[in-house]
């Protein structure tokens, strides 16, 4: 039918505003304005073209009593077919149907969704073959669906809004769309849409060729993926396989890894300069749009200048990128920032830079790290190797450019690790099962906590490397143990971020008598000693290649990270119990807010060491 000037309108709006996520989705634009009619009215009217069939098992001789199995790994016994008599064609622009989420949750809050949602425990449970027949919901009952959830989940992300908005969403198809069942070779296309004015996301299906009468609907769980072996890795919440012959082993990656690394982050490498060489007097112009410099150096040699060209010092928040051209027009003139400095502030590149540190698993000082984009296969393989010696298999999964623990997930579940990759770029490490724990005066049990050192790179070669000798300490709020992983109080211990969520806090001179206190055994000098070995060891593998296979030796360039570690217990060669240091991430352009509250020389201190080159009397320990 025609359409009226006003439902061009209408449409057009909606192709301006949607035109691109459907193009990226792979919408055919035939079906455009039929699905704008659908969503503008809400029309589900999958019902008169698709039915859910009950599928017959060779081996269930009792019709008469229906059994439900859903779970990963098993056939289904209800299948989605065409019940249009006479069947669907692809070329039909009405071919498109919206499927309802019955579901949406983003992973850390849906245990206290299951919890708290009336009859949601139900409706998932029901859905993922649980028993559950009480009226309460239980620790054991949500456990269970929350495990058997991943072969019935799907996710996708907002593109705008705070880092906390675009943590990825994940969702659950109504009971007709969690029906269909994969296949290598699908009918239907299945993917998720986010309408706008109504501010709902749903899943779209449509066609993939003509289907006559009875034929199955079935979409391909891993669309899109051409590695036959990565293939199968990522079908395994649905169809399992045993990778153990898979070598679980993973090296440092070839030059091309690193080299699409640098491409991806369009940076432009410097020329080769001479060192800059400045008067013992002079006064430095600093230019900086980082808030807590501005606030907090005021010391005789640097001045604030609001003009970036006349500046001897640029500061940045944001990452500079062309130091070509910086080193051509100003050579003499520092800055906050080492190119490819993300080979060890980007988490997949830290691991990879740190394999050159040698080991079969990787440094001592790192966990066991994968990349789920390029080592899945080998990961797999690790994974069900551990299950069948029996070791512990507690992994944790990170965004490879994420802090604050952001879209970060505990878990041992090995389908959960999967389908993360399905989200966002990650990483997935080896989770600190036995970590050296602390007893708070606060709480009844130890818990976990982390320590955070700023570490100062005056310069690459030589290799140059202070720490700044106040160091920071964060505890999670809970004793720890292997259990409720989704609990970011017992597993986390970034607590700043996070309003109403008490946050513990320990000067670390006071920290350390509480500790020798608690672990007599072990001196806080021996155990720093141990972690500054660990940062150096880290930094002369990150450096030891030229760019774009290392950080870059551009002798203007100087840098502040914080690098975040833990410690667990270990043995060294002759059986010892030792505390073994963990680095879990470097970051760069740290938050220095409690450094500057408690320590308001901090910036002073660390512009004396990187652009000054004054050490003494300035609270930092050269390392290297």
């Amino acid at each position: 039918m025609e359409q009226g000037p006003e439902q061009q309108q209408q449409f057009q709006l909606f192709a301006d505003v949607h035109g691109a996520a459907l193009r990226a989705s792979g919408v055919p634009p035939l079906y455009w304005e039929s699905l704008q009619q659908k969503l503008a009215q809400e029309v589900f009217d999958a019902g008169d073209a698709f039915g859910i069939m009950r599928v017959e098992d060779e081996a269930d001789e009792d019709d008469s009593e229906e059994k439900v199995s859903l779970n990963p790994g098993t056939p289904l016994i209800y299948q989605v077919t065409i019940t249009k008599e006479d069947g669907l064609q692809a070329a039909d622009a009405n071919s498109i149907f919206l499927i309802d989420h019955a579901w949406t949750y983003r992973v850390d809050q849906a245990r206290q969704q299951l919890w708290d949602t009336p009859g949601l425990l139900h409706r998932m449970a029901n859905l993922t073959g649980v028993e559950f027949h009480g009226e309460v919901p239980d620790d054991d009952t949500i456990d269970s669906v929350l495990a058997d959830l991943w072969a019935f989940s799907h996710t996708y992300k907002l593109s705008q809004g705070t880092a906390e908005e675009r943590v990825p969403i994940w969702y659950v198809m109504d009971e007709f769309g969690s029906q269909i069942r994969h296949s290598d070779e699908p009918t239907f296309q299945v993917v998720p849409f986010f309408y706008g004015p109504a501010q709902v996301a749903f899943s779209l299906l449509w066609p993939l060729r003509d289907l006559a009468h009875g034929e199955e609907v079935t979409w391909d769980h891993a669309h899109g993926e051409q590695n036959p072996l990565v293939r199968q890795c990522r079908l395994l919440p649905w169809q399992p396989a045993d990778f153990k012959g898979i070598d679980a082993s993973v090296s440092e990656p070839p030059e091309e890894y690193f080299k699409a690394v640098f491409t991806d982050n369009n940076e432009k490498l410097p020329l080769p300069i001479e060192p800059p060489v400045y008067q013992k007097d002079k006064i430095f112009k600093v230019y900086s749009d980082f808030k807590q410099v501005v606030e907090n150096l005021d010391g005789p040699r640097f001045a604030l200048t609001e003009d970036e060209e006349e500046a001897d010092i640029l500061y940045l928040y944001n990452h500079f990128k062309d130091y070509r051209t910086l080193s051509e027009q100003r050579p003499r003139v520092l800055v906050n920032q080492f190119p490819c400095e993300n080979l060890v502030t980007v988490k997949d590149c830290l691991a990879a830079v740190a394999r050159r540190a040698g080991g079969v698993d990787g440094p001592k000082w790192l966990p066991m790290t994968y990349n789920l984009c390029t080592e899945l296969p080998q990961f797999v393989s690790c994974y069900q190797q551990r299950q069948d010696r029996g070791e512990d298999n507690h992994w944790i999964c990170k965004p490879w450019n994420l802090a604050r623990g952001l879209d970060t997930h505990v878990t041992n579940n090995l389908n959960c690790i999967i389908r993360q990759r399905e989200s966002t770029p990650k990483v997935v490490c080896k989770y600190i099962e036995n970590p050296v724990l602390f007893e708070r005066d606060d709480i009844e049990g130890l818990v976990k906590f982390d320590i955070r050192y700023i570490i100062l790179l005056h310069s690459v070669q030589p290799l140059q490397l202070y720490a700044y000798n106040v160091f920071w300490l964060r505890f999670s709020n809970r004793p720890f143990s292997l259990d409720h992983l989704d609990d970011t109080q017992k597993h986390f211990t970034v607590m700043n971020y996070a309003a109403g969520i008490p946050l513990k806090q320990i000067h670390y001179n006071d920290f350390i008598p509480m500790f020798e206190k608690q672990y007599p055994k072990y001196s806080w000098a021996g155990v720093q000693g141990e972690i500054y070995k660990s940062f150096v060891e880290l930094f002369q593998v990150a450096t030891v290649k030229p760019a774009p296979y290392g950080i870059c030796n551009y002798p203007s360039s100087r840098a502040i990270y914080a690098v975040d570690l833990m410690l667990k217990w270990d043995a060294d060669g002759d059986g010892r119990r030792i505390m073994q240091p963990q680095i879990l991430e470097v970051n760069y352009n740290p938050d220095c807010v409690r450094a500057c509250k408690y320590h308001p020389d901090f910036f002073n201190d660390v512009f004396s060491v990187l652009f000054l080159e004054e050490a003494t009397g300035h609270n930092v320990t050269l390392l290297s």
